[in-house]
């Protein structure tokens, strides 16, 4: 793979979650020119620069050593990507302080570097929380590759940070530039929230969560079917989201134990919130984590499973296949998988190749409900 070459380092970098002859590399032009504009602002070891939602450490691994950095984003797998990439580099893992999206970065920042996210409702809170943590002057940057780059991600910055000038075009890549200026105090939109009616809960959502403004198609098909009489089995969510799935099955099975996870922190911190608010102090393990790989082989009776299709802008079945394996090996032996999915996608077939029965729960015109057992 290519090494990632700018002013600051020279970084052979790697994506996350790895995968053998990985056609994708962990950089691309935008983090290029992003890290070439700050260059030529000549920076010193003083300099205060905040990343934000660099996919896999390309920025912050670059820029540390060289300024005072800090990185911030919603996905664990991006700051598994940045430690492992420092190490990779020769750097301590922790050299980059890393702060979740459920939390604020303390400024005051001299400059502010943005991938720009897929989520434009993320990319509206970290701008707002940028306010009082701005130094006089600060230069906030986002970058994008030009497909991937709304004209709505310019308004924002000039909403909430100042005038912002787009730069030409480099290698189909693009910065939009905004120089802080006093601004009227905004307050957020965020968390947004929606009433359900079966079950009887309303659900808290933090800005990157999916489907924020209500229920999406996909889990609103799961609901009706998921697996009743569960005595005190021991359930994970995997890939939670705002906790709809487990909540609801831990309001039809009162002695079940369950643990949701999720790489996004902000539908960590979501789906806390939310179980809290249905479920008050009833024990639960929610965790930001890449999906079931840090859980103990054989230690669960049932996995709810809701998956992606996409990491970032990159779609395909890599995740979900990912997520599929890592609750074979999670599920003790005779334990089952229940996921949804959209039809076109086959999961009856991929399912097979790892589980010893696949059978149809249910269908809809658009889904599948699928039970797999190991």
């Amino acid at each position: 793979m290519p090494l990632l070459e700018s002013p600051f380092a020279q970084l052979d970098l790697i994506r996350q979650p790895e995968q053998h002859n990985d056609p994708l590399q962990a950089f691309d032009a935008a983090d290029e020119y992003l890290l070439n504009h700050l260059a030529e602002q000549q920076p010193t070891a003083a300099t205060r620069v905040l990343v934000l939602n660099d996919s896999f450490g390309a920025l912050a691994a670059s820029l540390q050593g060289q300024v005072q950095v800090t990185s911030s984003g919603d996905s664990f797998l991006a700051a598994q990507g940045l430690e492992k990439n420092l190490v990779r580099n020769g750097k301590a893992f922790d050299a980059v302080a890393f702060i979740p999206a459920s939390q604020v970065p303390a400024g005051p920042f001299d400059c502010v570097l943005i991938r720009v996210p897929k989520t434009l409702a993320l990319l509206e809170e970290q701008l707002i929380r940028l306010q009082g943590q701005l130094a006089p002057g600060a230069q906030v940057i986002a970058g994008a590759m030009i497909k991937h780059l709304p004209r709505a991600a310019g308004e924002l910055l000039e909403r909430y940070i100042g005038t912002m000038q787009a730069s030409l075009a480099v290698k189909k890549a693009r910065l939009l530039i905004a120089t802080a200026q006093e601004r009227p105090a905004a307050s957020s939109p965020y968390p947004t929230r929606y009433t359900l009616d079966t079950p009887a809960i309303e659900v808290l959502n933090h800005a990157n969560v999916f489907c924020r403004e209500s229920l999406d198609i996909g889990t609103r098909a799961f609901l009706p079917h998921l697996p009743k009489n569960l005595g005190n089995a021991r359930v994970a969510d995997l890939g939670c989201g705002n906790g709809v799935l487990a909540i609801a099955s831990a309001l039809q099975n009162p002695e079940a134990h369950y643990t949701l996870v999720d790489e996004s922190y902000m539908a960590v911190q979501s789906a806390a919130e939310n179980w809290q608010a249905a479920l008050g102090a009833r024990d639960v393990v929610i965790r930001a984590a890449d999906g079931l790989a840090g859980q103990e082989p054989g230690s669960l009776d049932v996995v709810l499973c809701n998956p992606p299709f996409h990491q970032q802008q990159v779609v395909g079945d890599f995740l979900a296949w990912r997520m599929f394996q890592q609750a074979r090996e999670a599920l003790v032996v005779g334990g089952a998988l229940f996921i949804v999915g959209n039809r076109h996608l086959g999961y009856h077939t991929k399912l097979a190749r790892l589980f010893r029965g696949v059978e149809q729960v249910a269908t809809t015109p658009k889904f599948v409900i699928l039970k797999a057992r190991k």
